[in-house]
């Protein structure tokens, strides 16, 4: 059964998380932390979405995002996911695959 369409609402911060394909290591070096960390600001800058926090666990990543334009978050974690996939294959000799990318979108409360 497919999963159902995500909500891409713009203007309203998300919680994503992408994860190791069964809970897998995704970095293995400090230098796998800066590649993924300039490579998220690169494709934030080109799918305008802006990144508020950030967390990279050796086997997962979470982000609190914003996208500025429809579907800004699909498109920059997967030109993130792309890049980032080939080049720990490519220069660790092991193969990693990201599991599909979770996203819950969490509104900012008021505070009164």
């Amino acid at each position: 059964m497919a999963r159902s369409p995500r909500l891409n609402l713009i203007g309203i911060p998300q919680h994503v998380i992408q994860r190791g394909n069964n809970r897998q290591a995704c970095f293995f070096e400090n230098q796998n932390y800066q590649v993924y960390l300039d490579k998220l600001l690169e494709y934030s800058l080109k799918h305008q979405v802006e990144i508020h926090a950030f967390i990279l666990m050796t086997n997962h990543v979470h982000l609190r995002a914003t996208p500025r334009i429809e579907n800004g978050v699909s498109l920059m974690m997967q030109s993130l996911g792309r890049y980032y996939v080939r080049y720990i294959n490519k220069t660790h000799t092991i193969l990693i695959k990201f599991f599909p990318t979770q996203r819950e979108l969490k509104g900012l409360e008021a505070r009164h």
